[in-house]
C-alpha cells in the first residue's frame, strides 16, 4: 500500500472524504516536498499541494504525482477556494498541527465546512526499506564521529568543545545538520538526563555522556555513549555495568508482538534489583525517523499494544544519581519479525581513556 493510499484508508473511518496535511514531516512524508509554507490537500481521487511563489518550481520537481497550486493571497485562503472548488464540505486536519488561530481563520473562511481533528503521525510508526536504509545510513555517520572524538576527549577540554567536535564530524561525514541538541555532560552534569553542553573543563576521574545523532535525507539516529577520563572507581563500574546489562536487556526484550509497555517494565525491574530503579527516571526509549522523538514509546504511559517489524526505536536506559553524575548507553534499535537489530554499532563496553 503507497502512502497516499494508507492516508485515504483513513477516510471511511472518520466520515470524511478530505484530509488536509500541514505538519512539515508529514508533508515530506506523503508528498516528497522538502519546503515549508505548504498544506496538502489529499482527496480519494485527488492530491494538491498548496505552497508559494519561493517554493512553485522545487514542489513541481519533487512532487510530479501532485497538482502544484501556487497561492498569492494566503496559504489558507488559497486552500479555503481549492476545498470550494471541489465541494468537500467534511474535511480532516491536523490537529497537532493546526493552531487555534489557524483553526479559527479557516472555519472563517468555509463557516459551513466540518472539519474534523486527525492525528497521522502513526502512520509514519513502521518504516519501508527505503527509510530504514536513511537510518542506517544516519546511524553509521554518528558511530563514525565517535570513534573519533575519543581522540579528543581528555581532561582540560570543556563540554561545548567536544559537542562542537562531534556536530563537525558528522558534518564532515555526510550528515544534513545534528539531529539534536548535541548533549555533552561530564561529572556532576551527568546526573540531568537532558544537560546541556556547557564551558565546564572535564576532570580526570569523570564520565563524560555523550547523546548526539545524524540526519541524512531527513532521517534522524540517535545515540549515547558514556565514556570514563581516567579510571573508574568501583562504584562507577558497579553502576555502568548495571546500565549497560538493562540496555543489552533491552535490547533482547525488543521484538515484534510485543507492547512499549513489557520492554520498559523488563530493563525497569532489573534496575530495582540493583537498587537503581530510582535513578531511572525516563522512559526507556522513542520511535525515531523524520523526527527525533516519534510513536512508538517505550515506557510505564506508552499506547504501544504491539511493536511491528519495521519500527525504529531507542534503547536508552540511564541512571542519573545527585553529588555522583549519570550513566545512559543508548542505541537506535530496528523492530524485527526474529527480535531486533541495532543500527547504531559502537562499542559499548566501558572505555577508560587515559
Amino acid at each position: 500500500m503507497s502512502r497516499l493510499d494508507s492516508l485515504r484508508s483513513t477516510f471511511n473511518a472518520k466520515r470524511i472524504n478530505a484530509v488536509l496535511v500541514s505538519k512539515p514531516v508529514n508533508v515530506r512524508y506523503f508528498s516528497g516536498f522538502t519546503g515549508d509554507s505548504t498544506i496538502l490537500i489529499i482527496t480519494r481521487r485527488r492530491q494538491i499541494l498548496v505552497t508559494d511563489g519561493r517554493y512553485d518550481d522545487q514542489a513541481r520537481l519533487e512532487c510530479p504525482q501532485f497538482e502544484i497550486v501556487k497561492q498569492e493571497r494566503g496559504l489558507f485562503k488559497a486552500v479555503a477556494d481549492q476545498l470550494k472548488s471541489i465541494g468537500i464540505r467534511r474535511v480532516g486536519f491536523e490537529g497537532n498541527a493546526i493552531t487555534f488561530a489557524e483553526h479559527a481563520a479557516l472555519q472563517k473562511l468555509l463557516p459551513e465546512w466540518n472539519f474534523v481533528a486527525l492525528a497521522l503521525d502513526g502512520l509514519r510508526q513502521v518504516k519501508d526499506a527505503d527509510e530504514i536504509e536513511r537510518l542506517r545510513r544516519a546511524c553509521s555517520i554518528a558511530d563514525r564521529a565517535f570513534e573519533e572524538v575519543l581522540n579528543y576527549i581528555r581532561a582540560g577540554v570543556r563540554e561545548i568543545e567536544v559537542a562542537a567536535r562531534l556536530e563537525y564530524l558528522m558534518r564532515q561525514y555526510g550528515s544534513e545538520r545534528a539531529a539534536f541538541e548535541t548533549i555533552v555532560a561530564s561529572g556532576l552534569n551527568g546526573c540531568y538526563p537532558h544537560a546541556r553542553a556547557s564551558s565546564k573543563m572535564i576532570n580526570d576521574g569523570e564520565f563524560v555522556t555523550m547523546d548526539f545523532g545524524a540526519v541524512v535525507e531527513g532521517y534522524h539516529s540517535d545515540m549515547t555513549r558514556t565514556v570514563m577520563v581516567g579510571q573508574a572507581n568501583d562504584e562507577q563500574r558497579r553502576i555502568y555495568n548495571a546500565v549497560l546489562d538493562a540496555q543489552l536487556l533491552g535490547l533482547k526484550s525488543i521484538r515484534a508482538g510485543v507492547s512499549g509497555r513489557e520492554v520498559d517494565k523488563k530493563v525497569r525491574d532489573f534496575l530495582k534489583k540493583a537498587d537503581l530503579e530510582k535513578h531511572f527516571t525516563h522512559g526507556l526509549g522513542h520511535g525515531v525517523g523524520l523526527e527525533i522523538h516519534e510513536d512508538p514509546r517505550l515506557s510505564r504511559l506508552s499506547r504501544c499494544k504491539e511493536l511491528k517489524a519495521g519500527m525504529l526505536v531507542t534503547d536508552e536506559p540511564g541512571v542519573y544519581v545527585l553529588n555522583f553524575g549519570g550513566v545512559r548507553i543508548e542505541d537506535t534499535v530496528l523492530v524485527t519479525a526474529e527480535g531486533s537489530e541495532p543500527l547504531t554499532r559502537s562499542p559499548k563496553e566501558l572505555i577508560e581513556l587515559m
